[in-house]
């Protein structure tokens, strides 16, 4: 499979950000997206992901293909890391969570609740959900917070190994994630805000 954007342009809070963004990706891609902090990467997951429309521009195939995660990990407090996982697999029409607890080293939380994790467990088991969606496509913003070196590791692992079976990454981080992928830096798709100054001084 591939993943294209074509001249997509998005905005936050009804102020341009990105526009004329254009890329392709093929099966067992990952792509990081760089830039400085607020040239709109978390916007552009957004709206990947469905979760904001787009200005202008398309995004195929479309958001029920992609997996997202942010900073928050989606987790109940009231259930246990098993519990939390079998109810994303039921979601997503998964049968096995083995694989996932596995994958990122839960198996002996297995049946600890989810408020007594520390934040880095919280972090690879909402992290775990991945495994369970059966989508091609992950896009993720910082997905290594509160993670540390050896769990960035288990991360880092599991990418690899859904690009080997055919995925794709897209992935919002500062840090060397030890990966092979190609990198975009988005400050050259920076909206023109021209016309946000002028409205901005209208009112000055």
């Amino acid at each position: 499979m591939s993943f294209s954007i074509s001249n997509l342009a998005c905005a936050r809070g009804g102020i341009p950000v990105l526009e004329g963004v254009s890329f392709t990706l093929e099966a067992g891609q990952t792509l990081l997206l760089r830039g400085p902090n607020g040239i709109g990467k978390t916007t552009l997951l957004r709206t990947i992901a469905g979760l904001q429309p787009a200005a202008h521009g398309s995004i195929t195939p479309g958001a029920d293909q992609i997996a997202y995660a942010a900073h928050a990990d989606g987790l109940k407090a009231t259930l246990t890391v098993k519990e939390n996982l079998r109810f994303w697999a039921d979601v997503f029409g998964c049968d096995d969570i083995e694989p996932a607890l596995v994958a990122f080293n839960l198996t002996e939380l297995r049946t600890r609740l989810a408020h007594n994790l520390s934040a880095g467990q919280k972090r690879r088991l909402g992290l775990a959900r991945l495994l369970v969606t059966g989508r091609p496509i992950w896009a993720l913003d910082e997905p290594t917070v509160s993670l540390d070196q050896e769990s960035v590791g288990l991360f880092a692992t599991a990418v690899a190994a859904h690009c080997r079976a055919g995925g794709i990454t897209l992935i919002a981080t500062h840090i060397d994630l030890g990966i092979e992928a190609e990198a975009l830096d988005l400050t050259q798709f920076r909206a023109d805000r021209q016309s946000e100054d002028h409205f901005d001084e209208a009112f000055l």
